[in-house]
């Protein structure tokens, strides 16, 4: 039962400063209202945590690896939850991406530390389970960014947002740091995990690079998916946020499911070929929508938002057990690291293509990178 209960601090920890690290773009028309700025560079004020993120992931998996999870989410999350606090009250724009990206820096801290959690408190056979609950804390935090933050910008401003934010962190850092603790044995393969590089295997790499290429899909979505319904179909901003987070929840149900049906089947890439072909037939459904401002967009943009973060437990966890307890850590960091530069590129580019094209060439481009990760998704790891 303890395990659970560690997992529980995880999730909370990761969830809580979700909404400071990927929820801002749920309130994209508040924040070019503020700064008064084009759409793009919106995206990258939205999206500014992942510069940080990208820099930190892996040297807190190292931290991680070398002294437990304790520390290190505990002073991580705290540590966004600072500068979010100091990002309420900055003016530039240019300071507010530079506190948002120590943001970033420190609330990573949650990214890695409890994938960590499921691979050294929970044996093989319910990791599956347990890392899609994990992935569950994105996507519970998503729901309540989408439900909370809209009506929160629409009273109080983008202020507001971060001061709420920077609450939620420092609640968050505090109980993991009273309360998180280490498992009561070390996991046999860490020991042999730590002898040699987990990349000698040529599936890591190709796991790191289904994830980042599936991460294209999922930030035109998640970061101007709301500024869609806003623009193309006249929806209320707190409407459209409403339906994120129900989308959100949604998710949420997806990926313990899908990391159920991992378990029983012994597989992780199998199913996550398969989530993949579903991906391909909404994205390109949402791409026919939003080309001809049809109804069933709407549904489409709801149902992607559900279905392109279905397979990232399986992803996640199929790294972190390639490499094994010893230097889950540091590869479990290079993983997010690897996403979030994707994301942190994909952003503002995919801001210019659908302000000079529209939004259905955003949504295309998501598409192809779906379809480009077909055949690089390692389904011999699964015999390994």
């Amino acid at each position: 039962m303890k395990r659970w209960w560690m997992l529980a601090l995880g999730v909370n920890a990761h969830a809580s400063v979700t909404l400071g690290l990927f929820g801002l773009p749920l309130v994209m028309p508040e924040i070019l209202r503020h700064f008064g700025v084009s759409l793009p560079v919106g995206g990258l004020i939205g999206n500014a945590p992942a510069i940080g993120i990208l820099c930190a992931l892996v040297a807190w998996g190292a931290l991680a690896d070398r002294h437990g999870e304790r520390l290190v989410l505990g002073l991580g999350v705290g540590v966004a939850a600072v500068t979010l606090a100091a990002a309420a009250f900055a003016e530039a724009a240019w300071a507010v991406i530079a506190l948002l990206a120590l943001a970033g820096a420190g609330g990573s801290a949650a990214m890695v530390g409890g994938g960590r959690i499921v691979l050294r408190w929970f044996s093989p056979p319910e990791r599956g389970v347990a890392m899609g609950v994990r992935q569950v804390s994105f996507t519970l935090g998503m729901a309540a960014a989408a439900f909370v933050l809209p009506p929160v910008a629409a009273a109080h401003g983008l202020t507001g947002v971060l001061l709420l934010c920077s609450g939620l962190s420092l609640l968050a850092a505090v109980l993991a740091a009273l309360f998180l603790a280490e498992p009561p044995h070390a996991a046999p393969e860490s020991r042999a995990a730590a002898a040699g590089s987990p990349y000698r295997q040529p599936a890591l790499w190709r796991v790191h690079a289904t994830s980042a290429l599936h991460a294209v899909p999922q930030i035109v979505v998640t970061t101007y998916g709301v500024d869609c319904l806003v623009t193309s179909y006249g929806w209320d901003g707190v409407a459209a946020g409403r339906l994120f987070g129900v989308a959100a929840i949604g998710g949420a149900v997806v990926r313990v499911a899908a990391g159920r049906w991992s378990d029983r089947t012994g597989l992780r890439m199998r199913p996550l070929l398969l989530l993949t072909l579903w991906n391909l037939a909404v994205l390109a459904l949402l791409v026919a929508g939003a080309l001809t401002g049809a109804a069933f967009g709407v549904a489409m943009l709801a149902l992607a938002s559900v279905m392109t973060v279905a397979g990232n437990g399986l992803a996640y966890l199929t790294a972190g057990e390639l490499a094994g307890p010893g230097w889950a850590g540091r590869v479990l960091g290079t993983h997010n690291t690897v996403q979030n530069s994707v994301a942190l590129v994909a952003t503002p580019l995919a801001g210019l293509l659908i302000e000079g094209t529209g939004y259905w060439a955003g949504f295309a481009a998501g598409l192809g990178c779906a379809l480009v990760s077909l055949p690089v998704i390692p389904l011999r790891a699964d015999r390994s």
